[in-house]
């Protein structure tokens, strides 16, 4: 009997993609956080509605990992060197400093809402174009 493994969540890779591509054309990477859902080790300061924007280029951190679970690093605050561990789930989207590309995070926790779709025999047919 074969199990099924869920679909692990898509946000991780996304974000590891989009950092890579930034990193690759010279942009700075940014994430933002949520920051109303816990204690994030970052000084009050630096939130604005209930989120905070981090630089996690590789110049502006020290051991920067983007994990399935979480995204940790060691970054300065005022000069004061603080270890970070986000959860990717409080990540809600990433974009470069420049030119503000990038991408934002949806809920995946919500399925999204029913929808049969035409009957079969409306549905589109496709055929080979050569």
């Amino acid at each position: 009997m074969s199990r099924e493994r869920p679909a692990s969540a898509q946000r991780p890779y996304l974000l590891r993609a989009m950092h890579e591509w930034m990193t690759d054309n010279a942009l700075t990477p940014h994430i933002v956080v949520d920051a109303d859902s816990g204690n994030l080790g970052v000084p009050l300061e630096h939130i604005r509605e209930n989120r905070i924007v981090l630089n996690v280029s590789y110049a502006a951190t020290r051991g920067l990992v983007i994990g399935n679970d979480s995204v940790a690093f060691e970054a300065r605050f005022n000069g004061i060197p603080k270890a970070l561990n986000i959860p990717v789930d409080l990540v809600l989207g990433i974009y470069a400093k420049e030119s503000g590309q990038g991408m934002v995070f949806s809920d995946e926790t919500k399925s999204p809402p029913d929808d049969p779709g035409p009957a079969d025999d409306t549905r589109p047919k496709l055929k080979v174009v050569k």
